[in-house]
């Protein structure tokens, strides 16, 4: 694979992500999947897309879990809502992503990724030890598909989801690192957050973002690649002093505007190529 290889956040039946027809009309190289409702995910669906995948010339490079019942209304809703954190949904939803690292093994994905939840701050009390454990333990079964586990950036300061990390103690827990989200969230900066994580990011998501008046308050705006407050040349300039050389994953949440997302992928597209072009 080339240094930096273009991707896009793609979905089959579900999801913010493109169909694989927006890839296609773009030239895009490379794909991270948000992981199909259940009926989907049999072997006789992952044998069509991967027979997609190859008629395109397209690699997958994770695939991403989702919950019925998530939203990102606001940021006291996600907290409610979304990854593993919420102990009401937590059972379940460790089991479905254990159907779906079964799903990435029958696509020949070695990447299986989330966003875990607002993981609790006090590192000595028995909520943050449970979720310590279950990421663990999923870990642990990621791993016996053959997988790395991809937590990720948002809703932790860098330096939490390194301590997080650290106590898990995993050797296949890594980061999906969205630059962003730490300004949608208000969780720092993400260059000073990028540097921190170093080499635990296997994978990144290219999206720029505009800081909330009351940042981890309120959210910040998600604006188009290259109009915020993420400096892209920075990001790759630090990418790359990292020793990152993976894919460069689109990702644009507007899928109810579908001709609007199309034109802001290329945009975005047409911006990275730039960037390269000037950085390596």
């Amino acid at each position: 694979m080339e240094k930096w290889p273009i991707g896009v956040f793609a979905s089959i039946d579900a999801g913010l992500g493109v169909h694989l027809s927006v890839a296609q009309d773009l030239g895009i190289s490379t794909i991270q999947l948000h992981a199909p409702h259940a009926n989907n995910r049999n072997p006789q669906s992952a044998q069509q897309f991967l027979g997609e995948l190859a008629k395109l010339g397209i690699q997958l490079t994770a695939v991403f879990g989702g919950f019925d019942g998530e939203s990102y209304a606001d940021i006291p809703t996600v907290e409610r809502t979304v990854g593993l954190v919420p102990t009401d949904t937590r059972a379940e939803r460790l089991a479905e992503m254990k159907e779906i690292s079964d799903f990435a093994r029958l696509l020949e994905c070695k990447v299986v990724a989330l966003h875990l939840g607002f993981v609790p701050h006090e590192r000595d009390s028995d909520a943050y030890r449970e979720i310590v454990a279950i990421t663990r333990e999923l870990c642990d079964y990621v791993a016996g598909n053959g997988q790395a586990l991809h937590l990720e950036t948002g809703q932790e300061t860098a330096e939490a989801l390194v301590q997080f990390i650290d106590d898990v103690a995993a050797d296949n827990l890594f980061v999906n690192f969205d630059p962003a989200n730490m300004i949608l969230y208000g969780t720092g900066e993400p260059i000073a957050a990028l540097k921190l994580l170093g080499d635990r990011v296997r994978s990144v998501h290219c999206k720029d973002g505009t800081w909330a008046s009351q940042p981890g308050k309120e959210w910040g705006r998600e604006v188009p690649l290259g109009q915020g407050d993420v400096d892209m040349s920075a990001y790759l300039r630090t990418l790359r002093n990292i020793g990152y050389d993976g894919p460069l994953t689109i990702e644009r949440e507007i899928p109810q505007e579908p001709e609007r997302q199309k034109a802001e992928i290329a945009g975005a597209l047409e911006l990275l190529e730039r960037i390269k072009s000037e950085i390596l």
